[in-house]
């Protein structure tokens, strides 16, 4: 029983270090959606067009590759926990910056700050999260930060929402001496300050107590969050045996035949495109402008961007119930099908957007079309490619590639986010039924390579994999 009790305690609290560590994988979250309220706040308040507004909201893309790119180094010259807290300093003080911006440029660079910091909490994370975990409970623990973004995206969004309907409807109009947009982008500073809090309580993580030679602090977080029956001295060991014969990976073994690198590594830099070139943030970023260019009002147009990051939960939770059941391909399969029919959707029913005395409407009929293929777009992406690529892409590759290869798919990722963000209010103006139907052409593409070139990984062990 006693065994039992301590079993118990010590999951209580390993589930709760996870936790806090997965409040970077919310401040990424939030970050990335929070500017989908304010988009048009800025246009106004700055007077910029399309092009303009497009490098503002992504170049926290940028940002976020290069804090991902020097994430891991800080991790171990600094720590772990030490790393989370100069995230989230940086990211509270930059979250200060963008609401008391004082020229489009001036804002730029403060979203480039904020896309640094969240670039390095998304690693932080997940590599904190893995190296506490006890290997039965590591899978579980790992979702939490896939989670904490799809909970980072609603709650921004429903901030946004409440913001703009105190605001009488108007995100330029003032609030407390303020426009709205800048409460909205300043609101990033209290999910900020609770992750520098949490960050300062939980433990170091093992793994980098052991190579800065603290032993016995070590095996004191081991004994926390380990079951009653390990022997800590041995696990200890084992630490210093892997860190002694750890050989770091490096691109130059990513070099292969396939036009310079393996194939795999190909593999793993088309998934992680294609899970951006269906546009998927698209609706996280400029949704709210979206609705408003087809004759939505400001209030309703947050409202139903809300409604989109609950549909994203529900389809987060779906791919974490069936993921090791059903399997990766099938999902991803699934996804890919579903994403192609609801975009072409969404697609014919913008094409019949009209213009009446100066503003722009959609028909009762092709204006609810748009709506339900836009949130059917969204659960077809959280149940399948939203979660499945990032468990594809940590267990693809052969253990002696593997980081380097993650490195460079992760970056493909960030680069194509980047491409697709900074290109979508330039598109739309052209022509929105295109643009849409240009996703829809990427998700066809992505059904066709997954079935012709992606092998199952479910139930295999990581050294077959390659």
């Amino acid at each position: 029983m006693a065994t039992d009790h301590v079993r118990q305690q010590n999951l209580r609290h390993v589930v709760f270090i996870a936790g806090a560590a997965a409040m970077g994988g919310f401040l990424f979250g939030y970050d990335s959606s929070v500017i989908n309220g304010a988009v048009v706040g800025i246009q106004r308040h700055f007077q910029v067009g399309p092009v303009e507004i497009g490098v503002v909201v992504a170049i926290a893309l940028l940002g976020s590759a290069l804090g991902a790119w020097t994430g891991g180094g800080l991790a171990d010259r600094w720590g772990r926990t030490r790393s989370m807290q100069a995230a989230a300093i940086l990211f509270a003080v930059s979250s200060i910056g963008q609401m008391l911006p004082f020229a489009v440029w001036d804002l730029t660079l403060w979203r480039l700050l904020a896309g640094f910091a969240i670039g390095m909490a998304s690693v932080l994370g997940p590599a904190y999260i893995a190296e506490v975990a006890p290997a039965a409970y590591r899978g579980r623990l790992g979702s939490f930060q896939q989670l904490a973004i799809v909970l980072g995206i609603a709650c921004s969004q429903l901030v946004n929402y409440v913001l703009v309907r105190v605001a009488d409807g108007d995100v330029n109009n003032v609030l407390w001496g303020l426009e709205a947009w800048q409460w909205m982008l300043g609101a990033c500073v209290v999910p900020a300050l609770l992750f520098l809090l949490l960050a300062s309580i939980i433990p170091e993580s093992p793994r980098y107590l052991v190579m800065a030679g603290q032993q016995e602090e070590a095996r004191k977080v081991l004994g926390e969050v380990e079951n009653a029956d390990v022997d800590l001295d041995a696990r200890v060991r084992e630490i210093k045996q892997v860190l002694r014969t750890e050989d770091r990976p490096t691109l130059k073994d990513l070099r292969g035949p396939a036009l310079g690198l393996l194939p795999i590594v190909w593999i793993g830099i088309v998934l992680s495109v294609f899970q951006q070139f269906v546009g998927i943030n698209v609706i996280f970023y400029y949704s709210s402008v979206l609705w408003q260019s087809v004759g939505i009002n400001q209030a309703d147009s947050l409202l139903i961007s809300f409604s989109s990051s609950v549909i994203n939960i529900i389809g987060t939770f779906i791919a974490i119930s069936l993921v090791d059941k059903i399997g990766r391909k099938p999902l991803l399969l699934i996804g890919s099908a579903g994403m192609a029919i609801s975009l072409a959707t969404a697609a014919f029913a913008f094409s019949f957007a009209r213009t009446v005395d100066g503003q722009v409407s959609l028909p009762g009929a092709q204006g609810a079309a748009a709506l339900i293929a836009a949130n059917t777009f969204v659960l077809f992406f959280a149940l399948s490619w939203g979660v499945v690529v990032w468990v594809l892409l940590g267990e693809m590759f052969p253990n002696r590639i593997r980081a380097a290869a993650l490195g460079v798919a992760a970056a493909a990722q960030w680069v194509a986010n980047w491409l697709i963000t900074v290109t979508f209010p330039a598109l739309s103006e052209w022509n929105l039924p295109l643009t849409y139907a240009m996703y829809a052409l990427f998700a066809v593409l992505s059904f066709l390579f997954v079935a012709r070139w992606l092998k199952e990984t479910k139930g295999r062990r990581l050294e077959e994999m390659g």
